[in-house]
């Protein structure tokens, strides 16, 4: 209802990570590209092994800032956009019924959702205070209305499941959260995120590869981002298999982070099985709006050899329809009622799915109890592709646009680097029926490119990393 608390939960890396007032993060990461990377590239922004879901000591935390305003990302993981109008987004809360609550996000969601719990009871007793002054017909005592982005659903359904949110909240709604998982996760683990053939540049990304995965092994909330679906396919094999499979173990892949991600999905279905029995006809007592995508190639699974003893090149992996990072099949969420996911299919990417122009009229709809509607996207959409989540500096890489008659839609096309506001044009060229190619080439750092139509308005853009040798 509108007089109810807006908390919003950004995803993986949505929150700036500081320790004297400085970005500790962007300052690695952008050491990460720019540098032939080492063991002591990430150290500001690690964690000792064998966390958990403790804290860590003093000397490993990180101040928890604002939310993330530019475009960021992990190679060969996820990708973020920010969230400069996150306000407007929600549909223009008042400023002291908003909350944007930020935090580590190296940490295990559980812990952050007992966090969660601690500052949406206090933020919410605040506004019981306060509510009468701006709502004074409203029905009822304010509930919360839960908005979370990508990974932060994690933590939101764990909060309300397990952590006694369910008590207060009004609503859930995700955004492009990976309910069972992603596959990307199992191959940054395995010490393969950023996938290659050989050739110019393999030792440069060979060491990129082991840096990133020596770091994630002791990041608790990338273990819980495990696939728990069936995303592992071996070659000569017709069953897919999970990571959890003793046959085909994955090579790389840790049993303790598989026991760690077995264990968070156990816990909240335990919890929910069990409010599932004490409640009316077993329906939830808040609601559940789920924003999804299956408009845009996305890594769905991780091939193994035939005999399983190594991860193929990730131009075999498996890719199927999703938001671009994370797959349709992990973003139904069927514990939500029952087999029945209530999905909102929209037509925008992972990391822009927190835009204005993706959820804000959803918000608006939520906030006045109304039914925001199943269906978002059209059937005009156009979508990037890249071959590989990051790239050689100084060599050429290929871009592929998908989409029904681009040329006659005045198609317009630009890449621009992170951080930058100067565009350039891109020249995509014919490539078959209703596809689009590009070469391009760019120095070290993130960048990103974008395409855009009429007839109906429509666009894309995806970032792709590009490191140096």
């Amino acid at each position: 209802m509108e007089h109810d608390l807006v908390v919003f939960v950004p995803g993986f890396l949505g929150t700036r990570l500081c320790r004297d007032g400085q970005d500790v993060w962007a300052r690695c990461s952008e050491s990460l590209i720019h540098s032939s990377p080492t063991a002591g590239t990430l150290a500001e922004v690690a964690l000792p092994p064998g966390l958990g879901d403790a804290l860590p000591e003093n000397r490993f935390r990180l101040d928890a800032g604002e939310l993330l305003t530019s475009p960021d990302s992990v190679p060969g993981l996820m990708s973020c956009m920010g969230y400069p109008d996150i306000r407007a987004a929600l549909g223009d809360p008042l400023t002291a019924q908003f909350v944007s609550f930020t935090y580590d996000w190296r940490l295990s969601h559980r812990l952050v959702a007992r966090q969660l719990r601690t500052r949406v009871a206090r933020e919410l007793d605040r506004w019981g205070e306060q509510v009468d002054a701006h709502y004074p017909d409203r029905p009822d005592d304010p509930g919360v209305i839960l908005v979370c982005h990508s990974t932060g659903g994690l933590i939101g359904r764990h909060y309300l499941e397990c952590e006694d949110g369910r008590k207060t909240a009004r609503a859930l709604v995700t955004l492009g959260t990976p309910q069972k998982g992603l596959a990307q996760a199992a191959r940054l683990l395995a010490g393969h995120a950023i996938p290659g053939t050989g050739g110019p540049g393999e030792g440069a990304r060979a060491r990129l590869n082991e840096v990133l995965r020596d770091w994630a092994l002791d990041l608790p909330a990338v273990a819980e981002m495990l696939p728990v679906y069936a995303a592992v396919r071996v070659e000569g094999k017709s069953r897919p298999r999970t990571v959890a499979d003793h046959r085909y173990p994955v090579p790389g892949l840790p049993a303790a982070a598989v026991r760690d991600v077995l264990g968070f999905h156990e816990k909240f279905r335990s919890a929910r099985d069990g409010h599932r029995r004490t409640d009316p006809d077993g329906q939830l007592p808040y609601t559940v709006h789920c924003l999804g995508s299956g408009d845009y190639p996305t890594p769905e699974a991780i091939t193994l050899s035939p005999d399983g003893s190594y991860l193929t090149s990730g131009d075999n992996s498996p890719l199927g329809p999703g938001d671009g990072t994370v797959p349709r099949l992990s973003a139904l969420a069927d514990w939500a009622v029952g087999d029945q996911s209530p999905m909102l299919w929209t037509g925008f990417r992972n990391a822009d799915m927190a835009s204005s122009a993706a959820l804000r009229d959803v918000l608006i709809a939520v906030r006045r109890g109304s039914h925001p509607g199943g269906m978002l996207a059209g059937d005009e959409g156009i979508a990037l592709h890249f071959p590989a989540p990051a790239v050689v500096a100084g060599r050429p890489f290929a871009v592929e646009l998908l989409g029904h008659n681009l040329q006659g839609r005045n198609l317009r096309t630009f890449m621009w680097r992170s951080g930058r506001t100067a565009k350039q044009p891109v020249v995509f060229e014919e490539h078959g029926t209703d596809r689009y190619r590009a070469e391009l080439e760019a120095t070290p750092g993130r960048w990103w490119v974008e395409a855009v139509v009429d007839s109906p308005k429509r666009f894309d853009r995806k970032d792709v990393t590009v490191f140096a040798v």
